[in-house]
């Protein structure tokens, strides 16, 4: 066995076809969209986009260059379209309609499955600050997701300052990132274990527990209301249902359901936040949401929205696995070296018309059954004489 790097893995051919084929259709769905593509390099400064990614420090791939800089390997791209929409794009009048496909790269602790490396598909909408911007990026997710072919999915939508204005008016700051942690498992047994635990009063105790209820149409939106007075908490309920209206009229709203408890992975969001999730899979293939104090860090203050799709999960979730090995899309001619200028002639002709053509002498394989087995169509030049 030759090992590989923990989290790091080989993509064969099938698997590599398919991620091409969707990887097409998605980038020509954000195209029509207005979204123009973008690339940045793997290696970046830590002090400026590593520290700025909001992803944990014992996740990122450190090294140093010759000057003794630590540089990173881009843990996501958010930050890095930032460092370029403040400087080399600088001068470009906002809002920005931006995508990207990049491989991204996060260590991982010692556990099976978990990939230290992973190409993403997404989006960022800079500088418009209005709901309609969060609309977009949604509505965009499905469409993009159904370009991919993946018919059952659902989204789930929350909203970063209704929790946080619940949890300061019951607990200390200390005690909500233990919730924080919780709800982010999915782990609601011992999130309501820890909230009976606490010294709190039986009234704060119900209301943290409620919370945990807030999934479901709009109309879990007035109850959670009821369970806070808080201004800014109010203020996130508002902002959700003048969403699901533009989302309504965007015709995406079947897809969708309002989730209160929802917490992703990276901190740096301020407002709406989203996931998307394939009926087959237990996890998210897609995130997003808003995060308007990022552009900031890099000189340029900006509202800004987008999503993230992981390729190798939507793959999963297309149910398309590693383990195929045909190559049924291909015609392969096979030829005897007396008939190669035949062959050649009749590989030509097809390439012309579009077809995948694999030529192949036959005194080079070893099985020409099993290796003629692999393809859809199979021609045979050899001999003297034509046996087509």
């Amino acid at each position: 066995m030759f090992e590989k790097p923990l989290g790091m893995v080989d993509t064969l051919p099938a698997l590599y076809d398919r991620a091409s084929e969707i990887r097409h259709n998605i980038e020509q769905e954000t195209g029509r969209w207005g979204y123009r593509a973008i690339q940045t390099p793997s290696l970046e400064y830590y002090e400026t986009v590593g520290e700025a990614s909001a992803i944990h420090d014992q996740q990122l791939f450190k090294l140093l260059d010759r000057e003794g800089q630590t540089l990173v390997l881009r843990p996501d791209m958010t930050a890095p379209i930032a460092r370029v929409v403040s400087s080399s794009m600088k001068n470009e009048p906002l809002p920005l309609r931006l995508s990207y496909c990049n491989a991204l790269y996060r260590s991982q602790q010692k556990e099976g499955g978990v990939r230290a490396e992973f190409e993403q598909f997404g989006v960022e909408l800079v500088g418009d600050a209005s709901m309609n911007a969060d609309g977009e990026v949604i509505a965009l997710l499905t469409s993009t997701l159904r370009a991919a072919g993946l018919s059952a999915f659902r989204l789930a939508v929350g909203h970063v300052k209704y929790m946080n204005a619940l949890f300061k008016e019951n607990v200390s700051q200390e005690t909500a990132n233990v919730l924080r942690r919780y709800l982010y498992e999915k782990n609601y047994v011992s999130y309501r274990q820890y909230v009976d635990q606490l010294q709190l009063s039986a009234e704060a105790k119900n209301r943290l527990k409620h919370l945990q209820r807030l999934r479901g149409g709009p109309e879990v939106l007035p109850e959670a209301k009821k369970i806070t007075d808080n201004r800014e908490a109010h203020e996130a309920l508002a902002e959700i249902e003048d969403l699901w209206e533009i989302l309504e009229d965007l015709g995406v709203s079947e897809s969708l359901q309002v989730d209160l408890n929802l917490v992703l992975h990276i901190d740096y969001y301020t407002g709406v936040v989203f996931e998307g999730y394939g009926d087959s899979l237990g996890f998210p293939l897609a995130s997003g949401g808003r995060y308007d104090e990022l552009l900031g860090k890099f000189g340029r203050p900006a509202s800004a929205t987008g999503f993230g799709i992981r390729l190798d999960w939507l793959l999963e979730a297309l149910n398309h696995f590693e383990g195929e090995t045909l190559v049924r899309h291909s015609t392969l001619i096979l030829f005897s070296k007396e008939r190669q200028r035949e062959a050649v002639q009749e590989a030509n002709k097809r390439r012309q018309n579009g077809e995948a053509i694999i030529m192949q002498n036959r005194a080079g394989v070893p099985d020409v059954a099993a290796f003629a087995e692999k393809y859809k169509e199979v021609i045979s030049f050899a001999g003297e004489t034509d046996d087509e």
